[in-house]
């Protein structure tokens, strides 16, 4: 027999056997998973939280570390070298006995998810370091042998069971073959070069999985080695047959683009509907469109529009796992971002799985608790218009969207006063007809009038406003123009304010925007960091803690651009703001064929700005533009903190 078929032959075995799936409701098909039906507990609970913990945290230098502490010269490794010693001696392995969570309270923390709103919880189950935060009987590197030397899984699910929260556990298993290749290689400088790393010994081939020494993130591929799809398999199945989550989550495609994944993922359907009564309620996340099969999910991004399946956002208040720099580094997300994010979300038919990485003991920062509260408070006024809602016709109306669906695009959304999310709760009848309608402004309009435009009088006939934390009626009107409603004069709330709108069947009125930036009365253009639009995914949008600025900026390909009016022909005066902890980076400012040169001089920290002059720039008619700031590099784009550009009619 030849190796694949022995493969193959052992997951059959291992989940049944083929006789045992034509009697269940899924088979490792495609054709069969396209049956799935993502149930309504998932389409109706819209957030769940997550915590990525586990023995990467301990060093509490955020994501990855148990691969970077084994990159020469980059950041986790001089922290290794100067806080544990060289890697030929002490490496991952030496720090997996340091994770106790010797502070951890799992019901206090799942008390404190489900206050903030959450309807699930996912806890890690294994991150690409290999280790398992679970009872394995596939991997002695585990929780329960090791480190805390306790059941993770098990009192995480038992916290989430008596909270009323549905179990999730997510996998990260598939891009373990490679994650330890920089564990094979040694110093090339210094007093130790040439000396093995630790990942060498034999001893812990168990751990640092392969020879693999990639540098580029790879889940699967056909050069994976068949060892190590049975070692997925195993160690996946045994998970499902212990814990059977109520969500299953794979930090990738489906492993693999074989029948491999496809027999667990149905082996866990299956056990999941025979723990159901035959009706499958399980839910299955993996960064690959559905086509029905499971629930797609998408890191740290969005979609543009209303999806026709369910789907999932993942994303985390900061780093994936902890990182004490955090603030230094890159800030946590702010509240409103939070619930921006959310109302976005649900109005496209998605759901929002939000990490809060505990500190190794266990425990979140004040920071983290103070996101909590904020979410607790915002849902206790307007969870209506979130839980077991779903997509309207249209999902919003204003200038922010997203222009483009798919990972890493968060850090584009800038949500204003203008921006409205809808949500729709379902009456008698049939799709759309009567029921409640949401809608969900992201901010309070500075003239306390809010207009919708989408629901103009061209729309159909309203016969009530009213707005979720307010006990007082509404002013409102129906105009040409779209719904008017003057707004008390107390908010009910902060971050984003739901109004309740009763009406029959709707058809929403098309709304244009044009986002160009006007002059003010002096001729003036202002083109500020939260109206950029973001060409790239590292460039980011960063608001708090002194910052207001397009900043993570790593990639020198990413640029920035506004589109802006000129209404008086002349000449102006070009200046940047912006700040900057490495200087020497130089970077252009164009619009069409002109061309500004400007580089970057040191400003002390990411929050203290400095102005400089770029010389001129000639429009001889009105009518609009587009500029951009875009890197040059050589020299090497060090990055910027990018404030504002702006232009004034030269004297």
């Amino acid at each position: 027999m030849k190796p694949h078929q022995q493969l193959c032959l052992g997951l059959l075995l291992l989940c049944g056997g083929g006789a045992a799936w034509a009697a269940e409701p899924f088979a490792p098909t495609d054709e069969s998973l396209k049956q799935y039906q993502c149930p309504d507990w998932f389409r109706d609970a819209k957030l769940g939280i997550w915590a990525v913990w586990g023995p990467e945290s301990v060093p509490m230098q955020g994501d990855w570390y148990a691969r970077h502490l084994y990159e020469e010269g980059s950041r986790h490794n001089k922290w290794h070298l100067e806080h544990y010693g060289h890697p030929s001696k002490v490496g991952f392995k030496d720090i997996i006995p340091l994770w106790k969570a010797e502070k951890w309270e799992p019901e206090q923390l799942m008390a404190l998810y489900r206050k903030a709103g959450a309807k699930y919880f996912c806890m890690i189950a294994e991150h690409h370091d290999n280790f398992d935060c679970w009872n394995s009987k596939f991997q002695q590197w585990n929780s329960v042998n090791m480190g805390p030397k306790r059941d993770i899984a098990g009192e995480w699910q038992q916290a989430a069971a008596k909270n009323g929260l549905r179990f999730g556990m997510t996998e990260h298993l598939a891009a373990s073959w490679w994650f330890y290749g920089a564990a094979k290689r040694a110093d090339t400088n210094g007093p130790l070069a040439s000396v093995p790393y630790d990942g060498q010994d034999p001893k812990f081939a168990d751990l640092y999985w392969s020879d693999n020494d990639k540098t580029d993130f790879h889940y699967y591929g056909t050069n994976v080695p068949p060892a190590f799809k049975q070692t997925w398999s195993n160690r996946i199945t045994d998970m499902i047959d212990r814990y059977h989550p109520d969500l299953l989550y794979s930090d990738s495609p489906l492993p693999y683009p074989d029948e491999v994944g496809r027999q667990v993922l149905a082996h866990y359907y299956n056990d999941n509907a025979q723990r159901h009564g035959g009706k499958n309620e399980a839910v299955y996340n993996c960064k690959q469109v559905s086509e029905g099969r499971w629930v797609q999910d998408l890191e740290r991004g969005v979609m543009e529009g209303i999806n026709p399946h369910p789907w999932q956002t993942d994303t985390c208040v900061g780093g994936w796992y902890y990182d004490e720099k955090v603030l230094e580094r890159h800030g946590y997300k702010t509240p409103a971002m939070v619930i921006h994010m959310l109302c976005d979300i649900v109005s496209k038919n998605g759901n929002l799985l939000l990490n809060f990485p505990p500190r190794p003991d266990g425990t979140l920062d004040d920071d983290e608790l103070n996101i909590l509260n904020a979410m607790a408070a915002w849902m206790a006024v307007n969870g209506e218009a979130i839980y077991g809602t779903r997509p309207w016709k249209i999902f919003g109306e204003g200038p922010s969207r997203a222009q483009k669906g798919g990972h890493f695009n968060e850090g584009k959304l800038k949500y204003t006063a203008r921006d409205i999310r809808f949500t729709h709760r379902q009456g008698s009848g049939q799709a759309h007809q009567g029921g409640t309608l949401y809608a969900i402004a992201l901010g309070w309009p500075e003239d306390n009038q809010l207009v919708v435009k989408s629901l103009a009088s061209a729309a159909g006939q309203i016969s009530d406003v009213a707005l979720l934390g307010h006990t007082g009626k509404l002013d409102w009107q129906q105009t040409a123009e779209g719904l008017v409603v003057k707004l008390p004069v107390q908010k009910p709330c902060d971050l984003a304010y739901a109004f309740k709108i009763t009406a029959g069947d709707l058809l929403p009125v098309p709304v244009v925007y044009d986002n160009s930036i006007t002059p003010d009365a002096a001729g003036r253009i202002t083109l500020p960091a939260d109206a950029a639009e973001i060409h790239g995914t590292t460039p980011k949008y960063e608001h708090g803690g002194g910052k207001d600025q397009i900043g993570c900026w790593a990639d020198a390909k990413d640029y920035v651009s506004w589109n802006f009016k000129v209404t008086k022909p002349g000449t102006f005066a070009v200046a940047v703001t912006y700040s900057c902890a490495a200087p020497g980076s130089a970077f252009a400012v164009e619009v069409g064929a002109q061309k500004l040169a400007g580089k970057s001089a040191s400003t002390g920290s990411w929050a203290t700005y400095r102005t400089d002059n770029l010389g001129t720039l000639t429009f001889d008619k009105p009518g609009s533009y587009t500029l951009a700031v875009k890197p040059k590099s050589p020299p090497k784009w060090n990055s910027i903190g990018l404030k504002a550009v702006t232009l004034k009619p030269a004297e």
